[in-house]
Parts: C-alpha cells; sequence; structure tokens
C-alpha cells in the first residue's frame, strides 16, 4: 500500500527517526490516531525504536510549545502497541501512534510535583499544551484523512487499566477511524491516557472553541465600581452578624469585634478575608480618584 500525503510532520525533529533501521514498519494508510502517555518526564529512545510511536511531542515549558520528535513516517506502523498471536493486528491497523510526555497517574503526578519535577498532567494539561495537541490533529485531519471524532469515555486512570468496559472489541477496532487513547486499543491492557480532556481538544481542533474560554474585560462606569465597593464592605458586616456568638440587637461595630474574638482557630482566616476585601474596596476607590 503506497503511503500518500506529506510523511512528516512540519518542524518534526529527526534525532530519534528509526523508519530506516533495524524497526522499520510496514505501509499503511492512517485512519486512525492512537494516544498515550509516557508516564515519564523526558524523551527516552525506546530501545533503538523496537518500542516507539510515530511521534513523541516534548513539552518545551519555556516556550509554551511541544517539540515532536518523529520515529516514523507518518503511513508507517509504529511500535507501541501489544500484538498478541491471533486476534487482531494493533500496530499495523492504519494507526499513527502518539506518546505525550507527562503522566496521567494522578499519584505519579503528586510525586513528581513534590519532588519539583516540571512535567505536563495530562488530564489537566494547560491551554497551551491543549492548542498543540489540537494543531498535530488538524494537520493529520487536512493531510491524511484522520477524521475529527473520537471515542465517547476516556476513563481516569488507574481505573482504566487492564479489561474495562471502554476497551473495544475485535470488532469496534477494526472498523475504527478517529481518536483512542492506549485504554482503548484491544490486546492491550495500559490505561493511559486517563482522562484527558479530547472533548476540548477536539474542539479546539474543529476551530469551535478556544483552549479555554476567554471573558473579555469590561470598562466599569464610576456608579458600577461604588456599587462593588459597597458590596464587599457589606461582606465585611455579614460575615460578622453571621457569628454563632450574635446577638440580637447588638451594635455592628461591637459584633464585629466579637466575631474576630470568635476563637483562635477562626482568626487568621477571618482577618485575611477582610484583608483581602479592604484591598479590593481600596483598589476600587483608587480607580474612581485616577
Amino acid at each position: 500500500m503506497a503511503r500518500t500525503g506529506p510523511q512528516k510532520y512540519p518542524g518534526a525533529v529527526l534525532d530519534l527517526f528509526f523508519g530506516n533501521g533495524r524497526y522499520s514498519g510496514s505501509d499503511m494508510e492512517v485512519n486512525c490516531g492512537v494516544i498515550h502517555t509516557t508516564e515519564g518526564p523526558t524523551l527516552y529512545d525506546y530501545n533503538d525504536g523496537a518500542s516507539a510511536p510515530t511521534i513523541t511531542s516534548v513539552p518545551d515549558f519555556k516556550n509554551q510549545r511541544l517539540v515532536h520528535h518523529q520515529h516514523f513516517d507518518i503511513d508507517e506502523s509504529a511500535r507501541a502497541l501489544v500484538n498478541k498471536a491471533g486476534g487482531v493486528q494493533t500496530n499495523t491497523a492504519n494507526a499513527f501512534q502518539w506518546e505525550l510526555v507527562g503522566t496521567c497517574d494522578p499519584a505519579t503526578s503528586k510525586k513528581w510535583t513534590a519532588q519539583g519535577i516540571q512535567h505536563i498532567y495530562w488530564p489537566n494539561p494547560p491551554d497551551w499544551a491543549i492548542r498543540e495537541v489540537a494543531a498535530v490533529m488538524q494537520w493529520l485531519h487536512k493531510n491524511h484523512g484522520i477524521p475529527l471524532t473520537g471515542r465517547p469515555e476516556w476513563r481516569a486512570y488507574p481505573a482504566s487499566y487492564g479489561a474495562t468496559s471502554v476497551r473495544m472489541s475485535f470488532s469496534e477496532w477494526t472498523k475504527f477511524t478517529g481518536w483512542c487513547g492506549h485504554q482503548h486499543v484491544p490486546e492491550n491492557d495500559h490505561g493511559d491516557p486517563g482522562a484527558l480532556p479530547f472533548a476540548r481538544i477536539l474542539a479546539v481542533a474543529k476551530g469551535q472553541a478556544n483552549p479555554a474560554p476567554q471573558e473579555d474585560d469590561v470598562a466599569l462606569t464610576d456608579a458600577e465600581i461604588k456599587k462593588v465597593a459597597a458590596a464587599a464592605a457589606e461582606a465585611v458586616w455579614v460575615k460578622a452578624l453571621a457569628s454563632p456568638t450574635a446577638e440580637p440587637g447588638t451594635n455592628p461595630l461591637r459584633q464585629a469585634g466579637t466575631f474576630l474574638r470568635w476563637g483562635d482557630q477562626h482568626t487568621a482566616d477571618i482577618l485575611a478575608a477582610i484583608a483581602e476585601l479592604s484591598a479590593q474596596v481600596a483598589a476600587l476607590e483608587a480607580r474612581l480618584t485616577d
């Protein structure tokens, strides 16, 4: 089967390209994509290509982009899936395979964070990473016809591991086009990429949404600023009057003092809240005098 269309993703790094080596794959025409997560914070060599995907995308946090290291041509079978004897074909089933460097495991993400290891937790990626993933999906749709569709459920890890209800049957897999995760592929037990926000990514790829809704800045009128300032100040007294020690008919100023003395456990939080509200009031009043 001839390889049609461009075979290198624009700007891809070819430092670990295995398509002309020992593990070069079979020709095919991609019609689906399988998304993995590396469960490691860096790029690795996949044993000289023995277990490599089509592309590995490494976060460049400084420049807020993904650096795409391409390992095989787009229409060449990769090697990131288990393919058991009998059953169905996996790697050669017209599948573009994509490793996203990072983790889908909340426990791993928590550990890396504690260790100061910068990483992407793919169930909650930054907006720029969503844009970058969506851009690859757009390109593959335009140049290779992979539909901008996908599996409806992307189950959170570790519940996504093993023989779960989200994993496709042999029949579903052989007919599948669009996008899925490693957790969906038969003959495999991995649960990556976990609860990837696929619906958000897909909407961006289709040009239907920004990665995150952006609210337009709207200038407030002086009357609106006064109203917000008054509401912020009032909130202080509402908290004071809501104290369990409130007595009917108590002067609000005195009651506020009682409220602030309401136990050492709450005093710091209450003072912090009042300080924050006071700062908001000061900032709003400052705008009135500009």
